[in-house]
């Protein structure tokens, strides 16, 4: 698998406990739904290595502990504190109407109503209370907030998001 068949789950870290359990920092809205993996893939110099999972206990929010089967001494949790744990792109359930995750989007085209065909969608930033399309049109950069009310419809087949922009936000970066 290529790195780009992976996407982010969330980092370790540091150690928990004197076991070898690892404090991991979950990057999902709903951590629970993580409790049963058997497996994960770690950031190892740029390659994406699989470790098997023995527990998962959520502590609180988007905080987890993680046993790995082969890491039973805080020394050896050690080593893994700061590395990235990823999950394979074909695990995630598939989403419809105005869900979606941020890399399912990349590289469609965004049409608004008013000013039609605005770019290719670059990339969406998470600022943590809002994402935003970050859409580039021709030399131009255009951020759009990422929600329900701007985004009117996402056409998957023909890789097009539909949006109505707020009067005035498209003009200032055109």
């Amino acid at each position: 698998m290529q790195n780009n068949d992976f996407y982010y789950l969330g980092k370790i870290l540091k150690s928990y406990g004197n076991k070898g359990q690892l404090l991991v920092h979950l990057n999902v809205d709903e951590p629970e739904k993580y409790l049963q993996l058997e497996s994960v893939y770690l950031d190892v110099y740029g390659e994406r290595i699989p470790y098997f999972i023995t527990k998962v206990e959520l502590k609180n929010s988007n905080l987890a502990i993680f046993s790995f089967a082969d890491v039973l001494t805080s020394d050896e949790a050690e080593e893994y504190a700061g590395r990235e744990m990823y999950l394979p792109v074909s695990n995630l359930p598939k989403l419809s109407g105005k869900q979606f995750y941020f890399h399912e989007v990349e590289g469609f085209a965004v049409i608004d109503t008013r000013h039609g065909n605005l770019g290719i969608l670059e990339s969406v930033v998470d600022l943590h209370k809002q994402a935003l399309f970050q859409v580039r049109c021709g030399k131009k950069e255009i951020l759009i907030p990422a929600v329900d009310e701007i985004i009117k419809e996402i056409d998957r087949e023909k890789k097009i998001i539909h949006i109505e922009a707020p009067e005035g936000l498209i003009d200032i970066y055109l």
